[in-house]
């Protein structure tokens, strides 16, 4: 990608206007407008703006669960496609081991694939250097037994979206921002490092830790969390470090789904660049489920075209690359909860769906604990 440079940039966009078709759909699009899941209907949708698509995702649709997992990389593909290679897998052989999901199982399938990334790193990198530096932020949600658990690192974000005594909808963010721009990360890094001046700085108008990097949690980015790796990515080399600045330590959430939840919304930070909580609530909300996913990206564009005085459809046909220095990858997925379906036992074709790839029904081998016995039986959170 060429460096950012304003004057050249307007004229490619001005070239790609004059010779584009820019009525046409955004090629750079993908979505799945409705699919049904074991507790309602789900919606979605991504927009590729690197020249490698670095947000990876999935949906994984089984009897009695709904998986949905949103990795957003940085410095390459490599993390986040490892990630949704090996994540699920992790979760999966946990629940089968344990016989059910519950937080506990979510953080030792975080770190167990933190430490298979790691062992990854350390037999490719001397072939490909630059893995030591690619990392992934990573959001996963499940729905088993009436109970919702999730669990991040970085700033991927979800919400649950609740009808509150007067019928108004309620936006609640159930997820942490590891990032250095809020001043409670900050200081959490400080107190991490009392005795590192520097553990936080600020650069171009940015909080950035050691003046690398936003996101405090990340798997991957093992420069910054691995001795053995301290100095050996060649932008940061003259970077000292004394130990590790970087966590893969998740934020974890459960909580019991209620009548009054009505949906889900999980997404990359590129669309929360664009929309606050409650605009993306009130979008899905007064939009009809069919293709919604859809409409919040394409808010997002408008949004992000109209910040840079142009509209959507002069952007629509500037190819990836370029298109990075107007918006990030974004992935957004919707998750609707019809609470009269959860623990009635309504089968649904297995589905796995994997951002813009391949998608597979029928049998699976994933196992997911069974379900058992009416709502009023499996009401209550296995932790």
């Amino acid at each position: 990608m060429w460096e950012w440079d304003t004057t050249r940039l307007w004229k490619k966009v001005r070239e790609f206007v004059q010779k584009n078709d820019y009525s046409s759909q955004d090629p750079l699009t993908w979505s799945r407008e409705l699919e049904k899941h074991c507790y309602g209907d789900l919606s979605y949708a991504q927009v590729q703006a690197s020249n490698d698509m670095e947000d990876q995702s999935q949906v994984e649709i089984r009897r009695d669960a709904t998986f949905v997992g949103v990795y957003d990389g940085h410095g390459g593909p490599e993390a986040s496609r490892f990630i949704c290679d090996n994540l699920f897998l992790h979760l999966m052989r946990l629940a089968r081991e344990n016989g059910a999901f519950s937080e506990d199982n979510l953080r030792l399938a975080f770190s167990t694939t933190e430490d298979a990334f790691l062992n990854l790193v350390r037999r490719t990198c001397r072939i490909n250097p630059r893995i030591v530096g690619t990392g992934s932020c990573c959001l996963v949600g499940v729905i088993w037994r009436g109970t919702l658990y999730v669990a991040n690192v970085g700033d991927s974000r979800a919400l649950i979206v609740s009808l509150d005594r007067s019928n108004k909808i309620v936006a609640e963010q159930l997820t942490r921002d590891h990032n250095a721009s809020i001043e409670e990360v900050r200081q959490e890094l400080k107190s991490l490092h009392p005795d590192d001046s520097h553990i936080v700085v600020m650069k171009h108008g940015v909080w950035r830790i050691k003046g690398i990097i936003q996101l405090a949690r990340t798997i991957g980015d093992v420069y910054l969390k691995r001795p053995e790796f301290f100095g050996a990515f060649p932008k940061f080399s003259s970077i000292s470090l004394c130990r590790p600045v970087l966590t893969a330590e998740p934020s974890t959430y459960a909580r019991v789904l209620q009548p009054n939840d009505k949906f889900l919304i999980f997404a990359s930070d590129g669309l929360w660049e664009h929309l606050t909580n409650q605009e993306a609530a009130e979008i899905v909300h007064n939009n009809p489920r069919y293709g919604v996913a859809r409409r919040l990206l394409k808010t997002a564009l408008h949004i992000a075209a109209r910040k840079r005085d142009m509209p959507y459809k002069h952007l629509k046909p500037i190819e990836k690359g370029i298109r990075r220095h107007f918006h990030d990858d974004i992935t957004v997925v919707v998750i609707f909860i019809d609470y009269h379906l959860l623990g009635n036992g309504i089968s649904v074709p297995e589905l796995s769906i994997r951002g813009g790839f391949i998608d597979i029904i029928g049998p699976s081998n994933s196992y997911i604990p069974q379900v058992r016995g009416p709502l009023s039986e499996i009401s209550n959170p296995v932790t």
